[in-house]
């Protein structure tokens, strides 16, 4: 927590976390000081974390099954909070990864939007370990184009400025920030 003051006071106003219950443990009195504070899930999410998430966060950036979706919106109308989501697309079809198909995406956002009434407003990606994830990068904008949404979550520390050059409007730099994770 010490190092997030002086980023508040400096004027930050949005910041991710990956975990749940650490985030609980670390933001709930901060949000409460600081009212103007954006709270960005940009980690895995459980089905069973979302009740915990919904009060906290503002943002979720990893949309990446039905149930999950199903889970949210039924949350979102018993507290009545919306939140700003995020899908998280597999861009390069990786087995050991979340996310939705591209060729899959058109239909999932559908549901979503349509029948599940969630606040999508973007698209988010983690490419495969690569010297060129620019090529990702690349795809993913154009998948934005096509399904007419405005923002887009990639490029973590090691490949940000590849992720601007494709239009990302947000981007996850904290080892660049506050350094490795223990």
């Amino acid at each position: 927590m010490s190092n997030i003051l002086p980023l508040i006071n400096h004027g930050h106003k949005d910041f991710g976390e990956n975990k749940v219950q650490e985030a609980m443990k670390k933001w709930t009195s901060i949000k409460q000081d600081f009212t103007d504070i954006k709270l960005h899930m940009v980690g895995k999410l459980q089905t069973n974390k979302v009740k915990y998430l919904l009060p906290l966060f503002d943002y979720i950036h990893s949309l990446d099954n039905l149930k999950l979706a199903e889970k949210i919106s039924s949350e979102e109308k018993k507290t009545k909070k919306k939140v700003k989501i995020f899908i998280q697309v597999n861009i390069g079809n990786e087995p050991q990864k979340a996310g939705i198909a591209p060729e899959n995406l058109k239909n999932f956002l559908l549901k979503c939007t349509k029948e599940l009434n969630l606040n999508i407003i973007g698209l988010m990606c983690l490419p495969p370990n690569s010297d060129n994830s620019s090529i990702y990068f690349n795809k993913m904008n154009q998948l934005l184009k096509q399904t007419k949404l405005s923002e887009l979550s990639m490029g973590m520390s090691n490949d940000y400025l590849d992720a601007v050059e494709q239009n990302a409007t947000f981007i996850r730099i904290g080892s660049k920030i506050f350094g490795l994770r223990n």
